[in-house]
Formats: structure tokens, sequence, C-alpha cells
């Protein structure tokens, strides 16, 4: 089948399988390996991206699917090449560990940050729900966030 998808910025187009999921779109296809495959079930939420702004786990969704929407990766996030409050924000207050995860929270963070511009710490957590990270204990996630929301005030 043939889609259009506007893929961090860019019209993409191409001809997919219509069982193609998603991930394998935007890793295989496109190669944007930032966006990680983890249990393919939905339920590590490692391949977390922004479908039309709000965040999808994409192993839980066709490519076909998408056909015509915004699809934004982490690879897609940073603008000009300069990192986000909220990127930054994971390096200023050591917001990851190994990294696996680390693309998926910050594009859920990011959903949370654009729609809660001013987030409790309760709000992080519950919106970090679903994203398994194996090295941390959010703590430093939720400092990270604080610190980009403290940076915009």
């Amino acid at each position: 089948m043939q889609i259009s998808v506007t893929v961090n910025g860019s019209i993409t187009q191409a001809d997919v399988e219509p069982r193609l999921l998603l991930v394998g779109f935007l890793r295989d296809t496109l190669g944007l390996t930032g966006t990680k495959v983890g249990c393919e079930t939905g339920q590590c939420g490692a391949c977390t991206i922004l479908v039309d702004g709000s965040a999808v786990k994409s192993c839980m969704m066709l490519a076909v699917q998408a056909d015509g929407a915004t699809v934004t990766t982490i690879e897609g996030l940073a603008l000009d090449g300069q990192f986000t409050a909220l990127q930054r924000g994971f390096w200023e207050r050591h917001g990851l560990q190994c990294g696996y995860c680390t693309p998926a929270m910050v594009l859920a963070l990011t959903e949370l940050i654009d729609h809660h511009p001013n987030p409790t710490e309760a709000d992080i957590r519950t919106h970090l729900d679903g994203i398994l990270c194996r090295c941390t204990g959010y703590q430093k996630v939720v400092e990270a966030v604080q610190y980009a929301v403290e940076q915009a005030e």
C-alpha cells in the first residue's frame, strides 16, 4: 500500500506491506533507530513516538494507519541541532542510564509538557506509566522534567 507520512518535518512516501508495524517502518525503512523495539506487545513502551502530537506505542500501530499523519521521533525533536529544554533536562539532571528507554520517555514527556506546561510530580510519574526502565527509579527523570519546566518559565 502507498502511504504518505510527514516524519520529523519531511514528507515521506513509501509502498509498504499492510502488516508492517510503524516501528518497523521507522527503523527499517527510514533508518530512524532512536525508536526502540522492546517487547513488540505494547508492554514496555520503548517504541513510544508522537503521532499528531500524541504519544503512541509504535509497535501497536501499523504503518498504513499513519498515512496522512505527522510523526515525530527522537531524531526530529531537536530544532536546528538544538536540544529542547526537556532534552537538556535529561542531560543536566542525569535522567538516563543505559539510554534504551530514554527516547520514549523524552517523547512521552514532551507530550505532557506540550499539553500541561507545569506538571506536578504526580503528573510526571503518571505520564511515564507504561514506559519501563530497568536502570532507574525514575527520580532523575522527574527532576529532568522539573528542570525543563523551570527553564521555560
